[in-house]
């Protein structure tokens, strides 16, 4: 059974295709890096494999649940950490990751161990009574990534987590990953940042204009043992020289 399972995924938008005939699966465990331009169609692929977004066509499956057809049994499944996290501003930390965690049916006990294990691991702490509204940037994305985490899902879709990340939290979020992926968990990552995909991702997807333009262990995509970052401009193009008229 796959973890991951997308078959000739669409969506649009009026007459915008931003995801064009997606198809490709992932074992439980793997830990795939998903790679784009702007405007690629990454973040609209992740929101429509959590939910978020309903495909024009194609299917989902997600541990061999379909997830139009059963939605709540797959979201209870999966963590994701949207690219603009979607927090509640006006609840602070704590406050947030209970409701997150009461959503989930968790026990308060067990919501709140669990908060405090992330809160001390991504070492994060805040004045008990300030609202999420009044955190910092890497804060909250911090507690973005606590509320995907938080109820134990088997599948974790991450959209640009180490945006805004400092570098010792960045190294803690990478040991966490590794960590969830030895134990089985199927991990989607996208970020821009190549030089962070290409350490923590041994399975890589790429799009362009919406279409899959290579998939694979990295290894293999790089037949001729370029970086990921050669290996992106040679699939997608579009590169421009550097210079400027007036420097």
């Amino acid at each position: 059974m796959h973890a991951l399972e997308l078959d000739s995924l669409t969506k649009r938008f009026g007459d915008k295709v931003a995801v064009d005939g997606l198809s490709l699966a992932l074992a439980p465990g793997a830990f795939l890096g998903l790679l784009g331009r702007n405007g690629a169609g990454k973040s609209t692929t992740l929101k429509m494999v959590t939910g978020l977004l309903k495909p024009t066509s194609g299917s989902i499956r997600v541990l061999g649940l379909n997830l139009e057809a059963d939605p709540l049994a797959v979201k209870r499944q999966i963590g994701a950490m949207p690219e603009d996290m979607a927090l509640l501003d006006m609840l602070t930390g704590p406050q947030y990751l209970r409701f997150v965690g009461r959503m989930y049916g968790m026990p308060d006990a067990l919501i709140d161990g669990r908060r405090d294990e992330l809160f001390d691991k991504l070492d994060l702490s805040a004045p008990p009574k300030q609202l999420i509204a009044d955190y910092s940037f890497g804060m909250k994305k911090k507690v973005a990534l606590c509320a995907a985490l938080i109820h134990g899902p088997r599948v974790v879709f991450l959209d640009e987590p180490f945006e805004g990340i400092d570098p010792v939290t960045s190294r803690t979020i990478k040991d966490i990953l590794h960590s969830l992926q030895q134990s089985g968990v199927t991990l989607v990552l996208t970020s821009h940042i190549l030089e962070v995909v290409e350490r923590l991702c041994p399975l890589i997807a790429i799009l362009d204009e919406g279409r899959l333009k290579g998939f694979g262990p990295l290894e293999d995509l790089r037949r001729g043992g370029e970086s990921l970052e050669q290996l992106f401009v040679n699939l997608v193009g579009g590169t421009q020289k550097g210079s400027l008229s007036w420097l």
